[in-house]
């Protein structure tokens, strides 16, 4: 009997090492390295992958000059939900493999089979359930009033079976749910381990590439919040994106972390209710709770998700501290980047919070990466330190650089126009954002250089 050859991947970063040791060299994360079975070329080609057809001869590739290659345009699908089509970059690429990760109960497996279901009236789908029957999908789609006529399903995980059901069906659209269920008879490890993902995941992405087959596979996260599995997956897909909420809200973000084919960060907004999710027109009108009232501690800004500018509330409380060590809470932004405006609003706006407790939220869950909400953040506790609430209908944007300094943000123009839009007469932002050619219609500009000049202007 031929000895069995095994390898050990890290689980992080997708490096293999031919024995088991503590610490991946490459990564430098511990207690992540799994066996996994190595099989020959040969081996791997199981007779239902051979029934299939889809992994016959592949023609042998060859040299060539970028400046030679044909360049073709990226045809686009629509899903039937604009959301979803905005996230994906204007619509699904033909034999694009996007990658769907969230909490468990977030809507993953609602959001698609709703995409399914407006789909299959253009073209063939195929939805594959994994951890459901058949009869629970049914069920589900027709509590959700979706049109089923045209929706194929199977439950099936193996991946050899899989392929070759969808070789036979010739579908334009895959939906596997989830890619932690399936599995491969070419390995001896169990489904969801760390080679069996691998391996199936890369599987379902070459059938897609050679067919042209879209696919979306869905994925689990960890307690930490990323996609179980080897790291590996996220490099292996054209798309990531995540569907976030907050506990007890009734509203889901749906955020691109990669695309090949569009702009990352690009957000999705959309609502839960009985009949699924709906798409949030007008997803600033959720953010701006009360934005527009004059209360001590709020600012609105206008932050921007991939191509969308968004105008959101950003909260701040400050009181006196009964601890040696005052507390610095920031939700829905970074907390050193708060321990560090206090400092730069200390040393350049000689406001002294070193005594006072500091809470700062982005209303409406959604979490702030860039440095435009610096500026904000210090007028909002600027506020609730004097109890004197801005100007009504007053919006901000900035980074404030640590001498004190007011530094321009991309696409300042877009975001005064968005906050015109929604009533907003009067805006502080960096000098350099300021309109060069002409003013934006009823919109007052206060273009600033300096911290304290914005808090003069306020």
């Amino acid at each position: 009997m031929a000895k069995r050859l095994t390898a050990y991947v890290c689980s992080e970063c997708g490096a293999e090492y031919s024995k088991w040791q503590g610490q991946c060299t490459e990564c430098g994360a511990w207690n992540v390295l799994s066996e996994i079975t190595l099989e020959s070329a040969a081996a791997t080609k199981s007779p239902a992958a051979r029934r299939s057809g889809w992994a016959g001869k592949v023609d042998a590739p060859k040299i060539m000059a970028l400046k030679d290659v044909q360049q073709t345009e990226h045809l686009r699908v629509s899903t039937g939900i604009g959301e979803f089509d905005r996230v994906l970059g204007g619509g699904l690429v033909e034999g694009a493999v996007v990658l769907v990760g969230g909490d468990p109960g977030i809507g993953k497996s609602t959001l698609l089979l709703q995409a399914v279901a407006k789909m299959a009236a253009t073209l063939p789908v195929l939805y594959i359930t994994g951890e459901e029957s058949l009869s629970q999908v049914a069920g589900r789609a027709v509590r959700l009033d979706l049109p089923l006529d045209n929706v194929n399903a199977l439950a099936e995980t193996q991946v050899e079976a899989i392929l070759q059901h969808a070789s036979a069906a010739r579908p334009k659209l895959i939906v596997a749910d989830s890619v932690q269920t399936l599995w491969t008879e070419s390995l001896t490890a169990a489904p969801g381990s760390v080679s069996q993902v691998r391996e199936s995941a890369a599987r379902l992405v070459r059938f897609a590439k050679e067919t042209g087959t879209a696919v979306f596979l869905v994925g689990h996260v960890t307690k930490e919040g990323g996609i179980a599995g080897p790291r590996v997956l996220e490099h292996m897909v054209d798309a990531v994106l995540y569907f976030e909420g907050e506990s007890g809200s009734r509203f889901r973000l749906l955020r691109a972390f990669k695309n090949r084919f569009g702009a990352v960060n690009e957000l999705g907004v959309f609502a839960m209710g009985e009949k699924g999710l709906k798409e949030v027109s007008n997803p600033s009108a959720i953010f701006l709770s009360g934005g527009s009232t004059r209360q001590p501690g709020s600012c609105v800004m206008v932050t921007r998700e991939g191509t969308r500018p968004l105008l959101v509330e950003v909260q701040a409380l400050v009181d006196a501290s009964p601890l040696s060590n005052p507390r610095r809470v920031a939700v829905g932004l970074e907390q050193n980047r708060l321990a560090m405006l206090l400092a730069v609003l200390h040393r350049h706006g000689g406001v002294l919070v070193g005594d006072q407790d500091v809470f700062v939220n982005v209303v409406g869950g959604i979490r702030v990466q860039e440095t435009a909400v610096d500026l904000p953040v210090l007028l909002a506790v600027l506020s609730s330190l004097q109890d004197r609430p801005l100007a009504e209908k007053t919006i901000a944007f900035g980074e404030v650089g640590l001498s004190g300094e007011i530094r321009p943000v991309p696409n300042g123009e877009d975001r005064l126009r968005e906050a015109a839009t929604h009533g907003f007469k009067r805006a502080i932002v960096p000098k350099a954002n300021a309109p060069k050619t002409g003013s934006v219609k009823g919109m007052e500009v206060i273009a600033v250089e300096r911290l304290y000049e914005a808090i003069d202007a306020i």
